[in-house]
């Protein structure tokens, strides 16, 4: 098997739990997933299947987008309602003007602070691990982008928003440092992913699997979701050297990578550069033995 699932992850289900579902339906082949849901989140969630696994990497490069709810008026260590309620006693409830241009503030790159309760590992540990033992958790900011965000619905406390961003972005983060400006607070009640690059929640299907057929015939050709990077249609003569790691002479290609596809719009080899050079190496070969 080799393609993308592209799985509605429902609510109370971690990501790990949806991966479960499918590798004990096609064991011994490898599933893995790009772009973790938190338990609280719903929505689309890639499966890689096979040899794709290989490619969760591209995958992570391919924007998000999501529909997120917070309740303003509330903070929490987790920064969603999973984490102990603090109310805040606001005075000043902001109006929707207020409230679209710290909202618009956040379009474009910035550096963003993970929350303490997340899976990223401090000295080998996972954060939350240590944030739930009571120890303090200082997570470095880190450079993220919000390609577009707009707001859905503003009627206070709620506060609807539409994001768009690259890997990384922690949702409720975004929604502690726009209640911060607002001088509210905000904790996250919901979140959905309707989107990882062109892989709708309108496409997704449900993590319900009876046999390794039912998965086969729901796959994806990974090209779908990798519509945005550079490819190579490969001739017979390049096919053969690239299955056997050597490397091919490439023109015109503006960056440093290519998929190398089929004429068949198979993709069959992820190439990189060779220094400065013409000359291309597959990175990441997919041909069939």
């Amino acid at each position: 098997m080799f393609g993308l699932l592209n799985i509605d992850k429902p609510q109370g289900m971690t990501s790990r739990d949806v991966v479960n579902v499918v590798q004990r339906v096609i064991r011994p082949v490898k599933v893995g997933h790009a772009g973790t849901l938190d338990p609280l989140a719903t929505g689309v969630l890639i499966l890689p299947v096979g040899r794709a696994t290989r490619l969760t990497d591209l995958i992570h490069k391919v924007s998000k987008t999501y529909v997120a709810i917070f309740e303003l008026g509330k903070v929490s260590e987790t920064e969603d309602i999973e984490g102990e309620i603090e109310i805040r006693d606001v005075r000043d409830i902001p109006d929707l003007e207020s409230v679209q241009r710290v909202v618009a503030g956040f379009c474009g790159r910035q550096l963003q602070r993970p929350p303490a309760y997340s899976a990223l590992k401090i000295n080998g540990k996972r954060a939350y691990s240590l944030a739930r033992r009571g120890e303090k958790v200082e997570l470095k900011s880190r450079e993220i982008e919000i390609l577009q965000i707009r707001i859905l619905t503003y009627d206070f406390p709620i506060l609807q928003l539409e994001v768009e961003c690259t890997s990384g972005t922690y949702i409720r983060s975004l929604g502690r440092d726009i209640g911060e400006q607002l001088n509210t607070g905000a904790v996250m009640t919901g979140l959905r992913r309707t989107a990882i690059g062109n892989f709708t929640v309108e496409q997704a299907i449900a993590p319900d699997f009876s046999s390794p057929q039912s998965v086969a015939s729901s796959l994806h050709n990974p090209l779908q979701i990798l519509d945005g990077f550079h490819r190579t249609l490969l001739n017979e003569q390049q096919q053969q050297q690239l299955f056997h790691g050597r490397r091919i002479d490439l023109n015109d290609i503006p960056g440093d990578m290519t998929l190398g596809i089929s004429s068949e719009e198979q993709l069959l080899s992820v190439l990189v550069r060779v220094r400065e050079t013409t000359s291309f190496q597959p990175a990441k070969n997919f041909f069939d033995c």
